[in-house]
């Protein structure tokens, strides 16, 4: 677990990406080092108790910490404005993490039912084993959110946008119902990260990252992160971390760290891809209908442009036209088929551009009532936007939109 280092406040967003770190060692790397060791050597035995105990900072065992992980979670709780991070060793575990610490059998978590289907499956089902009741609803429609609140609800849950329809909420009205209920809320950052979004200065108590997506940047590797204030992190979280072991490895954190580096720069160049791809898949006659905050057609488009740096973001979905459910799924496959050069692949965030069908792959294992709740189509397409010259990326779509 790492705070956020009061300096921090004076500096840029941009400065704080290439600059918040752990201090450099005694042998003054300008790169941040790799720290491969499972374990530390104390310097007393007194002082090993104090650092066991909690009583005196310093590195104890692999699992508790490491330097390198250290450097990503005071990055990240920079760039999130957060006084805090932990970090885990994917977004799932993180979204696990929270639950563990906060919710106990008997307590209820109110989520969007919009949310990324592995969510809905660990909270709505899994955690249901050990007592943990949860409501599920609209991710728009706070007047939902309200009328679902309980006198044992600990947590709100949201996804803005969500994965995969884009849906956005406005996280400072969800806030405020929160607090009002003396519950906490905690919202998942993925999609937009701190360099579009920055959840906590809209109220949120909590954020989660799947850092790896767009942290990463280029699909290398998987982390996951929660930030929020040292009272959660050092009380609710860090004990879980240390009885449960979902810790960061050190290569996957220093990966991240060096990810972070450049996701302004990213999120940017891919936000106006994917603009200019929705565009473009709006007004193709094979098209039906274009989910991208971007979008002056999308519902919620105001709120996502005030909330998200005046961007949509780098991922976009998209149905296709059909006469029911059966053909569109024979069309969506027709379509990630013919591809040659975009990427048929359920992850998100890389540097190039990923597509994939959520029906059957990030939703699949979800109920198909679940999945129409969602509103996840068989004629659904994600498109997660990358680098490549945009092009290349119409014509590799069009080859199968185009022949139907």
């Amino acid at each position: 677990m790492s705070s956020r280092d009061d300096s921090h406040a004076r500096l840029h967003r941009e400065t704080l990406a290439v600059r918040a770190a752990v201090e450099r060692s005694q042998y003054g790397e300008n790169s941040e080092a790799l720290f491969l060791t499972s374990g530390y050597v104390q310097p007393s035995a007194e002082l090993a108790a104090r650092r066991f105990n909690g009583d005196e900072e310093g590195f104890t065992y692999g699992r508790y910490g490491n330097p390198t992980v250290a450097s990503f979670e005071q990055r990240l709780a920079a760039l999130e404005g957060a006084p805090a991070c932990i970090s885990t060793a994917s977004g799932m575990s993180a979204i696990l993490m929270m639950c563990l610490g906060l919710l106990k059998a008997g307590d209820h978590v109110l989520c969007s039912r919009s949310m990324f289907g592995s969510t809905i499956k660990l909270i709505g089902s899994d955690l249901a084993k050990f007592g943990v009741e949860s409501s599920f609803v609209s991710q728009t429609d706070v007047a939902e959110w309200k009328a679902a609140i309980r006198s044992n609800t600990k947590l709100l849950f949201a996804e803005t946008p969500t994965n995969p329809l884009t849906e956005v909420c406005d996280i400072r009205v969800l806030a405020d119902l929160a607090h009002n209920a003396g519950a906490l809320l905690a919202v998942d950052n993925c999609f937009a990260t701190p360099a579009l979004q920055r959840p906590m200065d809209f109220g949120a108590d909590i954020v989660m990252h799947s850092g790896t997506k767009y942290l990463d940047g280029q699909g290398r590797v998987m982390a996951g992160a929660l930030c929020a204030s040292e009272a959660l992190v050092d009380k609710s979280f860090l004990p879980i971390l240390k009885s449960g072991g979902m810790t960061l490895a050190p290569f996957n954190a220093w990966v991240v760290l060096k990810g972070l580096e450049t996701l302004e720069l990213r999120l940017r160049a891919q936000s106006a891809q994917a603009l200019a791809l929705a565009q473009w898949l709006e007004a193709h006659p094979a098209v039906g209908r274009v989910f991208y905050p971007g979008l002056s057609s999308h519902p919620q488009h105001a709120l996502a442009m005030a909330q998200q740096s005046g961007l949509g973001g780098a991922v976009l979905s998209f149905e296709v036209k059909a006469a029911d459910a059966d053909q569109a799924r024979e069309r969506a496959f027709h379509v990630l088929d013919s591809m040659r050069l975009l990427s048929l692949s359920t992850n998100l965030g890389d540097t190039k551009t990923l597509c994939a069908h959520p029906a059957s792959t990030s939703h699949g294992r979800l109920t198909e009532v679940q999945r129409q709740a969602a509103g996840v189509s068989q004629g659904l397409i994600r498109v997660a936007v990358g680098l490549e010259h945009l092009d290349d990326i119409r014509t590799d779509l069009d080859r199968g939109l185009s022949s139907f």
